[in-house]
């Protein structure tokens, strides 16, 4: 017998179900899905799923949620599905390298929201009606400016890289600390840290794609 399981997530928030499916050399040997997953963050909850095949080569394959413990699972019995033990190892690799990828998915995108949380929030604050007086309006256009650029740029380029949206973000810092900074030095607290905060928040949980 041969037992080996591998742990999935949501790919994105409130996914509500997964689905698994179940190839050798792409050839679709079954597939079904695992319904009524509590709503949650994307990458919160774990799918844990298992395969298992026994000495005859009939595999079984489950998937289950670790907060509820609810469980589907299909069975692959016919001769032309019969999957070997160099079968099973290989789909595991694959599901590794998935993950890989996933992972660099996952990081692409944190960017983009610091990216864009920051801009907007950066935005937001400079236009604050407790900042009047305090910032000349040529700063608060400077910003204001430079923050729409970069929510332009954002929506011309939805499928940029991490390195792409991490530069974005310094060269935005670069027009904005400084403004932000000199404003309130010596002070408590600077809009800066609250736009880095909530850019921050924003991208907390990873991000993977969906079970298949």
């Amino acid at each position: 017998m041969t037992l080996m399981t591998q742990t999935f997530t949501t790919y994105s928030d409130n996914q509500p179900g997964v689905l698994v499916q179940v190839t050798k050399d792409n050839n679709l040997l079954g597939k079904f899905e695992l319904s009524g997953i509590p709503p949650a963050p994307r990458g919160v909850p774990q799918i844990e799923v298992t395969f298992d095949i026994d000495a005859n080569g009939i595999l079984n394959v489950s998937a289950a949620d670790k907060s509820t413990g609810k469980e589907n699972k299909i069975t692959i019995t016919n001769d032309k599905g019969r999957l070997s033990r160099e079968d099973i190892e290989r789909m595991v690799q694959e599901a590794d390298r998935y993950k890989v990828e996933d992972d660099l998915q996952r990081e692409k995108i944190a960017a983009k929201n610091s990216l864009e949380s920051f801009a907007f929030n950066m935005k937001t604050s400079v236009q604050d009606d407790n900042l009047k007086g305090k910032i000349g309006e040529d700063e608060k256009m400077k910003v204001v400016e430079k923050c729409d650029q970069a929510i332009a740029w954002l929506e011309n380029n939805q499928l940029a890289e991490k390195d792409e949206y991490e530069h974005q973000l310094k060269e935005l810092e670069k027009v904005c600390n400084p403004i932000i900074t000199k404003l309130y030095q010596g002070g408590t607290g600077s809009c800066g840290d609250q736009a880095r905060s909530s850019a921050g928040s924003s991208t907390q949980g990873p991000t993977i794609e969906e079970v298949d």
